[in-house]
């Protein structure tokens, strides 16, 4: 008996069609019903995971649909607060690279209920900002790829660079009331990863967290997130730390750009 025939699907006026010859032996009479799927399947997506640790079943299942759902990209990536241990989390933050998905903010919102922080970007331009910048690599210290990626890191210091990134983080002295815990947690580690670039250190997410937490107090990322800070403390010291990075970059500026090597 017969177990399979390969035949081509035909334009039809109405409803398109299979044609499979006459001569051919039993199991495909007329009148018997038969499955039809592709020849060439869709290879599943297997998503490498960088430095990420366990995560939450309900998590990967979210990262499942949405690698699945972008199909017009040469590589997809996962990354910020969404990989954390826990369940608080209201956005996700994803890289397209080399590629586009115009229905991603609306198929994640429709389908989890969750914001998208989208970046479009080139490999060549995600591996320069790598190089030069040092929130790129703290956003990159930990993340999954729907395909395997590797980034070789050269550090390059422009300071004029980090100084636009240092500005940013400005907001927090002058708009404090305004932030939100998450916000301000988000500055504050803006501000040591710039100063960890500087100084050559490898930056983690971990390592920028065990800085914060000896130079601010322990338990103070808790307190921090959740909002409770007693303002003018943490003012002073934030002002300080500000104030030193921006000197380093001052410092930098006058003298150029330089290469660098993690420790």
């Amino acid at each position: 008996m017969v177990k399979e025939l390969i035949a081509r699907i035909s334009k039809g006026a109405i409803m398109d069609q299979i044609y499979i010859p006459k001569n051919r032996q039993h199991g495909f009479e007329i009148g018997s019903y038969v499955v039809i799927e592709p020849t060439l399947k869709k290879k599943d997506v297997a998503p490498s995971y960088y430095n990420t640790g366990k995560i939450a079943p309900v998590k990967s299942n979210i990262i499942m649909e949405l690698f699945r759902h972008v199909t017009d990209a040469e590589n997809v990536i996962i990354t910020g607060s969404f990989l954390e241990d826990g369940f608080r989390f209201d956005d996700l933050d994803i890289i397209i690279i080399n590629g586009s998905c115009p229905s991603l903010e609306k198929f994640t919102r429709d389908n989890f209920g969750l914001n998208v922080h989208a970046i479009k970007i080139s490999y060549a331009t995600l591996r320069e900002g790598m190089n030069t910048d040092p929130l790129f690599q703290m956003m990159l210290d930990r993340f999954v790829a729907k395909e395997k990626v590797l980034f070789k890191v050269r550090p390059h210091i422009n300071y004029k660079l980090l100084d636009l990134h240092l500005l940013k983080s400005k907001q927090l002295i002058d708009n404090f009331d305004l932030l939100t815990g998450q916000e301000k947690y988000k500055v504050l580690r803006n501000v040591v990863a710039i100063r960890y670039f500087i100084d050559g250190k490898k930056i983690t997410n971990k390592a920028v967290d065990n800085t914060i937490e000896r130079d601010f107090g322990n338990g103070f990322i808790t307190n921090l997130r959740a909002n409770i800070l007693e303002k003018g403390t943490f003012i002073k010291k934030y002002k300080q730390l500000y104030e030193n990075t921006f000197n380093q970059i001052m410092e930098g500026i006058q003298h150029g750009t330089k290469q660098v090597e993690a420790r």
